[in-house]
């Protein structure tokens, strides 16, 4: 079967924050729980880039190319003997509303469009990527830093519990839904240096502003790779 959509994600800025469940228990989709690594579980602040976009394998003219910010945690569903390890997106800015409306038809998703822009400059061995967008008049944005080789990502790391989840769940009406997420392991750059500029209460809301105003476990940037995403299927 084709896959619903393909692209490239590259360059991905990841700022990971222990959260307390408690704040997160309430967006669990039905059907699923809530994923811990040593007795802990994350809010991600992601920013990347979507490149040669595709649906149903055919590129929409002025949206192959765009910007992603989003905040997510983490989740896993019990499917037969195998758990199936899979995220849920709290928000995610987009500099387009046609992406946005599609995304929310189709998966149910949280996208909202702002105006959005991206710096990336890697002369080796040093990398920076700055993902920012505009909402009124204040630019926001999240920068990073790196320097070196990308190194693989260890088996039963922290790195892997944030990068290894294959699934998306969202909430739909009374239940909830699923789609896969595939792509090949990727490598990292630990950061040198980081920083989020946004009013997290506005952006997110109240709830999550003590937690990402404190600092993060950790910040890498993952070097991305091209991705398949399928269909969604509802959960019964």
């Amino acid at each position: 079967m084709q896959p619903f959509l393909t692209a490239n994600w590259r360059y991905l800025a990841m700022l990971n924050y222990v959260v307390d469940p408690g704040l997160i228990n309430p967006l669990v989709p039905p059907g699923t729980e809530i994923d811990y690594e040593n007795h802990e579980t994350f809010l991600s602040v992601v920013g990347f880039l979507f490149l040669d976009t595709r649906l149903l394998g055919f590129p929409i003219p002025l949206h192959r190319d765009f910007e992603e910010v989003n905040l997510r945690f983490y989740v896993k569903r019990k499917s037969a003997d195998t758990w199936r390890r899979g995220v849920v997106f709290v928000r995610e800015l987009v500099p387009r509303r046609a992406i946005a409306l599609v995304a929310r038809a189709f998966y149910g998703e949280r996208y909202f469009a702002l105006p959005m822009k991206h710096h990336i400059e890697y002369v080796d061995p040093r990398l920076k990527v700055v993902y920012s967008w505009r909402r009124g008049k204040k630019w926001e944005s999240l920068k990073m830093s790196a320097a070196g080789e990308s190194q693989s990502i260890s088996a039963d790391s922290h790195a892997e519990f944030i990068t290894e989840h294959y699934w998306g769940y969202t909430w739909v009406c009374a239940g909830s839904s699923e789609y896969r997420v595939e792509h090949p392991r990727w490598k990292i750059w630990n950061a040198t240096d980081f920083e989020f500029n946004a009013d997290v209460a506005s952006l997110y809301g109240k709830q999550f502003a003590e937690t990402l105003n404190q600092p993060p476990r950790s910040a890498f940037i993952a070097d991305g790779s091209p991705i398949t995403i399928e269909r969604r299927s509802l959960l019964l």
